[in-house]
């Protein structure tokens, strides 16, 4: 599972991320990766990111350049959940947790201004639905079910407004139309050809058997149908 600290999909340009590949069983073997602008795929501290473990990857002082999908990889080529990162330039910032948020646990969604003021009015935004103002720039989801499932936005009047993030529920994914990409899961290759190698004798031998069973009730059916055949016409010689 790719862990993201602090909990949050958007960025300040400048900002520090941590992410970091937490597994219960095996944490060791798994690299944090990313998509390139340009379509191609690199792990951490090659070109990117420094590396302190080989499971843990720090972006210092970000750039918008650093915005995409990131995940874990296995050196067996399995993948886990899929972050999408944002990193922007916009003067309004929407804190929303980049993980999946469980039923029945409780959200916080803060809007925050690159400059600070304290006459600020928060507004804040579903699907495009004004849901509500906030003096303090914060939203509380009390109890998480999949009608909050969407993409949130917050604005503060006369300074601007933020880049959406979308809230993933209980690990459900977004439609492909207003959602970061879906999470990637594979098998590897070798496990895959592994279970064929096993499995492929004992299909074949229970495919043989069964033809040569079917071959030989054919000829057995065959033979009494001779049989009774010849037992009639020694009958009607006599």
């Amino acid at each position: 599972c790719l862990q993201v600290s602090p909990d949050r999909s958007q960025f300040f340009r400048y900002d520090s991320i941590t992410l970091s590949c937490e597994d219960q069983l095996n944490s060791t073997g798994w690299k944090v990766k990313r998509k390139t602008p340009e379509g191609g795929v690199r792990p951490c501290s090659s070109g990117w990111g420094t590396s302190s473990s080989g499971s843990t990857c720090i972006i210092g002082n970000t750039y918008p350049s650093d915005s995409g999908v990131y995940w874990c990889e296995s050196r067996a080529g399995e993948r886990s959940n899929v972050v999408n990162i944002t990193i922007t330039d916009h003067t309004v910032l929407l804190k929303c947790p980049a993980l999946p948020v469980m039923q029945g646990a409780a959200a916080t969604l803060h809007c925050e201004a690159e400059m600070y003021s304290s006459n600020h009015t928060f507004d804040f935004h579903k699907d495009g639905r004004f849901l509500g103002s906030s003096p303090t720039g914060e939203m509380m989801l009390h109890s998480v079910s999949r009608s909050d499932e969407g993409l949130y936005t917050c604005s503060i009047p006369r300074v601007g407004e933020s880049v959406g993030s979308w809230l993933n529920v209980d690990g459900s994914l977004p439609s492909s139309s207003s959602a970061p990409p879906a999470a990637s899961w594979s098998v590897s290759v070798p496990r895959l050809m592994r279970h064929l190698l096993v499995g492929a004798p004992y299909l074949l031998s229970t495919i043989l058997l069964g033809l040569i069973y079917r071959d030989r009730a054919r000829a057995a059916r065959t033979a009494m149908e001779r049989r009774g055949s010849s037992e009639v016409i020694m009958e009607v010689v006599v």
